[in-house]
């Protein structure tokens, strides 16, 4: 197995590596997946070392508290977990299971135009924020977007996000320009 370098890869990060846990080379894990334990059942996975993503088998995985522990080939002692502590833990992007046609991967809204119903161009997608209660774009201004102004629309399928245009690299919200 060979490592892969960032950007050509189709690796997509889902995590990170924390602390370790114990003394058997268990080691925390963070987990960008909803749910988080999700993460569990995506696989190869790689972790981002030395400026390649590098494969790595995950022998043992569980919750623990409010989180998740592995434990992985190689790893046997609470020295061998600490060195692994902040890597970026990755996965190819076809072992992510395929969505209906209204759902969306963060990753596939990221870059798209905004565009309110009375056809301003609002912006791009820069990146999308969990608050709790619903998601939120942040919309930052392009070239051609009606202002130099940086907006933070909810994603909220219906009311607000109308349409996802993936073939026009749109979407159509219903959201004033002075909001």
């Amino acid at each position: 197995m060979s490592a892969l370098p960032l950007g050509s890869s189709g690796i997509l990060k889902v995590g990170r590596l924390l602390a370790p846990f114990g003394i058997k080379g268990w080691i925390k894990v963070h987990s960008d997946t909803d749910p988080l334990e999700n993460i569990l059942g995506y696989g190869p996975w790689h972790l981002f070392r030395n400026g390649h993503w590098q494969p790595v088998e995950v022998l043992e995985g569980q919750p623990h508290g409010k989180g998740l522990i592995v434990r992985l080939r190689g790893v046997d002692d609470r020295t061998a977990a600490e060195a692994l502590g902040g890597l970026d833990i990755g996965v190819p992007a076809e072992a992510l299971p395929a969505l209906a046609e209204d759902e969306f991967y963060w990753r596939d809204l990221i870059g798209l135009q905004v565009v309110n119903g009375e056809g301003e161009l609002l912006g791009v997608v820069d990146h999308l924020l969990e608050t709790g209660a619903n998601d939120v774009m942040v919309v930052k201004p392009c070239s051609g977007s009606i202002d130099g102004q940086q907006r933070l629309v909810p994603w909220v399928p219906g009311p607000v996000v109308q349409r996802v245009d993936r073939d026009a690299k749109r979407i159509i919200v219903d959201w004033g320009a002075d909001y």
